[in-house]
């Protein structure tokens, strides 16, 4: 067990940890057990009923979060000729082709998104084992390869998010932040199950949506009541 500071100590004694909250509820107490002095992320933890080891129950998607996620994504687009200027008129804060796989591959990542038009896929292919490794490959199902540049740029900067089952079965994904009202958080929290529902597999057999746990960056974690969203 990983031994904790007397402030996140305290902090646990608001949380019961064998109890089931109501998710609002949930979300008060972890916004009042936050103490860090920075504005921590508020996180949800769902385990689902499905087996990551097998391709076809592999759960991954996007959902725009409707209040956003408190962070400003940097955006880059990989594209040329009039794509480029589409995607620089939608607001990304970098464009361009081989310069940036060029200064990539040298080492650079003040970026949080990738988009590529797939025109550039072939290119981008080259970075395949250093983006991907940070997560920041562009990807299809993500909404990330496309030639709708302007519509992926407008949804990355509106608080859309990439969810993705881990190993242990489980999704991890930002809610918000700390100084969000709960009521915000809430609706974010449902915008990203009522997500993970849509994207149940044809083949997950028995209970999909297991638990579902909300907590801060630096504090502890409170327990959902889960049966509300089956």
């Amino acid at each position: 067990m990983a031994k904790h500071g007397k402030k996140y100590n305290e902090s646990a004694k608001l949380i019961d940890r064998d109890a089931t909250y109501e998710s609002l509820e949930a979300i008060e107490l972890v916004k009042k057990a936050a103490t860090a002095k920075f504005d921590e992320t508020v996180e949800a933890a769902v385990r689902l009923g499905v087996d990551p080891r097998k391709q076809d129950q592999a759960v991954r998607g996007v959902v725009v979060l409707p209040h956003g996620t408190g962070k400003t994504q940097r955006v880059l687009v990989f594209a040329k000729g009039d794509k480029l200027k589409e995607a620089e008129a939608a607001g990304a804060d970098y464009v361009g082709d081989a310069d940036l796989i060029n200064k990539i591959q040298q080492g650079w990542f003040e970026f949080d998104v990738c988009v590529a038009t797939p025109d550039m896929m072939g290119e981008v292919g080259k970075l395949g084992r250093i983006l991907g490794g940070k997560g920041l490959m562009p990807n299809p199902k993500a909404g990330t390869v496309t030639n709708d540049v302007t519509k992926a740029i407008q949804e990355i900067k509106a608080g859309k998010i990439e969810y993705r089952l881990d190993k242990a079965g489980q999704i991890h994904a930002p809610i918000g932040k700390v100084s969000f009202d709960a009521e915000k958080l809430n609706e974010n929290l449902k915008a990203l199950i009522d997500a993970l529902n849509r994207a149940k597999p044809a083949s997950a057999k028995g209970i999909y949506l297991k638990n579902i746990a909300v907590s801060s960056t630096m504090g502890p974690g409170a327990r959902v009541n889960v049966a509300v969203y089956r």
